[in-house]
């Protein structure tokens, strides 16, 4: 079973990993072209094609400027431990021993605009492009076409030594767009997360980037091998809702804010 998230906006460069181990990122080739883009875009450029304040723009061209394609703990942060976005403080991996940073290094696939698909620990440099962005390359007008079925197809070459392969969405709409779904053999299963808002449900959009991490802190510590594991997710309050869930949607959802 593979567990897919999505990356965050915000990044850690400054508290130092708790762990040594590290693995090299597989689609560098990739990335080094969009960096080619990029590094060729002015701070004006990039702060329109991204809609970011002065500031920011100014940060990310100096980040792609610095960008190298050689990797080493100078420039880089194992991924799992450099993202700090909701997702990530649900998942709280800073907190989590060796042999669970190595069992999430089995099934846990961190989706990249830049880098394609991260695994926990690869090392990975400091940068920002979000996957809906815009930015034309020789292979199409936006990273959707620049990435095709590349990711697909490593989900795919992931998932085969499985006997019965499954892919756990927790990655949001923008990012899971990427995963070319004609050409993904896995099942798909996705997870919803809902809190009680008056006389109904809803899908609050910061908790539910929380909930993801946290059923993926919850599926590392059981071990989780099977879908069905996943139904006893019980973290900050949130209970598995049967009548409204479906065999590839799950559906929890909890009363008031665990």
């Amino acid at each position: 079973m593979l567990f897919v998230i999505s990356p965050a906006k915000a990044l850690d460069y400054e508290t130092p990993p708790h762990v040594k181990t590290h693995t090299q990122p597989l689609f560098v080739p990739q990335a080094s072209e969009l960096i080619d883009v990029l590094k060729a875009k002015s701070p004006q450029e990039v702060a329109s094609l991204m809609d970011l304040s002065d500031q920011l723009a100014g940060l990310n061209v100096a980040r792609y400027q610095a960008w190298a394609p050689t990797f080493s703990a100078r420039n880089s942060k194992q991924a799992v431990l450099a993202f700090d976005g909701d997702v990530y403080g649900g998942l709280d991996a800073r907190s989590l021993p060796a042999e669970d940073l190595d069992w999430l290094q089995q099934h846990l696939c961190i989706l990249s605009g830049l880098y394609g698909v991260l695994r926990p620990l690869d090392w990975m440099q400091p940068y920002r492009l979000e996957m809906g962005t815009r930015l034309a390359t020789a292979k199409g007008r936006n990273l959707y076409q620049f990435w095709g079925s590349q990711i697909a197809d490593y989900l795919n070459q992931r998932a085969a030594a499985d006997r019965t392969p499954v892919v756990v969405n927790l990655a949001s709409e923008e990012y899971f767009k990427a995963v070319d779904l004609k050409a993904l053999k896995p099942r798909v299963v996705s997870c919803v997360f809902e809190e009680r808002k008056g006389d109904g449900y809803k899908i609050i959009s910061f908790m539910a980037k929380r909930a993801r991490g946290l059923m993926v802190r919850y599926a590392t510590a059981i071990r989780a091998e099977h879908v069905e594991q996943l139904q006893g997710f019980d973290l900050e309050g949130y209970r598995y809702v049967p009548s409204v869930s479906s065999p590839d949607r799950l559906v929890f959802r909890r009363e008031g804010k665990g």
